[in-house]
Formats: structure tokens, sequence, C-alpha cells
């Protein structure tokens, strides 16, 4: 039993791994999500001749330079995208975890009991403790992936509408606020018990 717990503190390594790339893919979306917002804020302005004074003469410049912002836009939803697909990859690892740590103790099979599973050592945690605590972890991820992916399709439409200030300033608030899951909440939305995996 205890061998079977040193494997659930590998396993809650590789977990707090992926909670470090989380909020280092959070702090790429927050900037990528606030230079898409900068550009479109700026759509309606570069549409607008009337802001041009003397350049009005130089033939083409207002196409020329909204031709220029829409395609900057169109790299940034792009690495947007890349980065989604990456967050997407962490809530498919802690996905991974959940199903190795099931298949660990022997849930589903003649190998596991209740009471085994609910079987104690000292301070540490139970194994249903652990399985409890990485399923949590995994929907609370998977639940603000999704989040994050409705934001960010919301922004294209918000680029052909006029006075989009205020959504976009509603959205990027969302996307900087709860429900973000920051490494240490994840750790400390654990049950009490198992949150000794904390280690380095």
């Amino acid at each position: 039993m205890d061998s079977i717990i040193k494997k659930y503190q590998q396993k809650f390594r590789k977990v707090k791994a992926e909670l470090s790339r989380w909020d280092e893919l959070q702090t790429r979306l927050t900037s990528q999500f606030s230079n898409a917002a900068s550009i479109i804020q700026r759509l309606q302005v570069i549409q607008d001749s009337g802001n041009y004074g003397i350049l009005k003469c130089v033939k083409g410049i207002e196409a020329a330079v909204l031709g220029k912002q829409m395609e900057s836009l169109q790299t940034i939803l792009l690495s947007m995208n890349d980065t989604l697909e990456e967050f997407r990859g962490v809530v498919s690892s802690l996905g991974m975890i959940v199903h190795d740590s099931r298949q660990l103790a022997g849930v589903g099979s003649s190998q596991s009991t209740t009471k085994q599973l609910r079987q104690r050592i000292g301070i540490k945690p139970s194994l249903e403790n652990c399985l409890d605590g990485l399923r949590l972890l995994e929907d609370m991820h998977e639940a603000e992936y999704l989040l994050k992916l409705s934001v960010v399709s919301a922004l294209p439409a918000l680029a052909l509408k006029p006075s989009a200030s205020a959504d976009l300033g509603a959205l990027q608030q969302l996307l900087v606020d709860q429900p973000n899951i920051h490494q240490e909440e994840g750790e400390f939305m654990l049950p009490a018990e198992i949150q000794w995996w904390n280690v380095p």
C-alpha cells in the first residue's frame, strides 16, 4: 500500500508540472488577447477617413492601413488558437493521469475493494482521496479550458461590430479574473488530506 501511495506522489508531481505550464499559458493568452483587443478597438478609427488628415492624399492609404491591421489581427488569432491547443493538451494530460491513477488503484476490478481504497497509512491520504483530488483538478481545468475557448471564439465577431469596446472589456476581464486556476489555488482546492503532495 505504501508503495502505491509513493506512486501517487509521483502522479501529483506530474500534476504540479502541468499546473505550472497552465500558468505560463494563461500569461501568454492574456497578452495575446490584449493585443487583439487593441487592434479591434483601432479598427473603427482606421475606417473613419476623417482621421487621416493630410494623409488622405496618399492613394489607397486607408485600405493599406486597414489591411495591415487585419493581417496582424489574423496572426494573433492564429497564435491564440495555438495557445488554446496547448491548454487542451494540459487537460488531456490531466485526464491521462486520472486514467492511469484509476488503473493503479485497480478501480473497477477485483484488485481493489472499497475498504482498500479508503485505507490510510498515518497522515498519508487514502487512494480514494488521491483519485478524488485528481478528478477534481481535471474537471476544473476542463471547464476553464472551455470558458477560454468561448471567450476567444467571440473575438472575430467583435472585429466586425461597431463600438465593440464594452464587450471586449468584459471578455478581457473574464479572461483575467476568476475562475482562472492559478497553481497555488489548484493545489489548495484539493482535499486537505492530500495537500502534502506540494513537494519540490
